[in-house]
């Protein structure tokens, strides 16, 4: 199927209408993956075009962590889903990004709506990095009942108490989210929380995870007891080889395969398995976490 890039302009969203024709081509009972970056992209600027970098599926060699999302996501094969690679202004101060993409996430739920309106019959799914995860979190607040049917949250970058709400909205209550963290992000994290403040002090962000939350998957890359876990399910997945780093979720070998699955059509018993062997894993690294200060496993 096709690979269709879209920007959000102002209120609406650049490229809209050649979803319309792909979604008429579109096999009953697919689905359509739609994927957002975060901070320091845009595609007002061919120097921060994501659609020359992670959402293109021919990436520009001249950054290392220009990897294809679509093209791991075989998203460019015959027979393929359709992709949507969803652009936007996020570049500048960051309190100012951080605000602008929950208005993306506005407009984003809208344009799920019209999908799901168009096609019930497709699953909905959502890849996000960073600030994209509060694209993704937003547009599952707006979203139709029904409409998402999965989301995987790369290092994001939003606070639990949004992302309990949004899990609690017409769309979230069927929606199944794998939220991706590490301790490599840990400096990330600190600066997400000084630059956007959450509006309680307590509330944490989701590298913290939220287990027990219904449809909320956690999965602790960095914890040598998950790689075990994940290893013993099919996927390898190499450890970190540096303290800090804010791509991991993405460029970490051995992970897209395992996300290929979970938005696959068995994508929710995928889940349930990574929840069931990496749940304790989870907790414990968490434990050393809270105990000790983010350490890398």
């Amino acid at each position: 199927m096709a690979l269709i890039g879209l920007n959000v302009d102002g209120t609406g969203i650049e490229g809209a209408e050649a979803i319309w024709p792909a979604l008429d081509a579109l096999p009953e009972g697919r689905a359509v993956t739609v994927m957002t970056h975060g901070y320091r992209y845009s595609p007002r600027s061919p120097e921060t075009d994501p659609h020359t970098h992670i959402l293109s599926l021919r990436p520009s060699r001249r950054c290392w962590k220009a990897v294809s999302w679509p093209r791991h996501l075989h998203l460019h094969r015959a027979g393929a889903d359709l992709g949507l690679a969803l652009g936007w202004h996020a570049t500048g101060a960051l309190p100012r990004v951080a605000l602008r993409a929950s208005r993306v996430g506005g407009i984003l739920g809208g344009l799920i709506g019209e999908i799901h309106a168009r096609r019930p019959d497709l699953r909905i799914n959502l890849v996000a990095h960073s600030l994209g995860a509060r694209v993704a979190l937003a547009a599952i607040a707006d979203a139709p009942a029904g409409s998402v049917s999965r989301a995987i949250l790369l290092s994001g970058a939003e606070y639990r108490s949004t992302a309990r709400a949004a899990m609690a909205a017409p769309a979230g209550r069927s929606a199944q989210v794998l939220n991706v963290t590490s301790g490599e992000n840990l400096p990330f994290d600190a600066m997400f929380r000084l630059a956007a403040p959450p509006l309680w002090p307590a509330d944490r962000a989701l590298c913290a995870g939220l287990p027990g939350l219904p449809g909320w998957t956690d999965l602790r890359i960095d914890c040598a007891d998950t790689r075990a876990a994940l290893s013993a399910m099919g996927y390898r997945t190499r450890p970190p080889v540096t303290r800090v780093c804010h791509w991991s979720g993405y460029l970490r070998p051995g992970l897209f395969p395992l996300y290929r699955d979970v938005l696959g059509p068995n994508g929710s018993e995928t889940l349930a398995r990574i929840a069931t062997r990496t749940g304790a894993a989870h907790r414990a690294a968490n434990r050393v976490s809270l105990g000790k200060g983010m350490v890398r496993a």
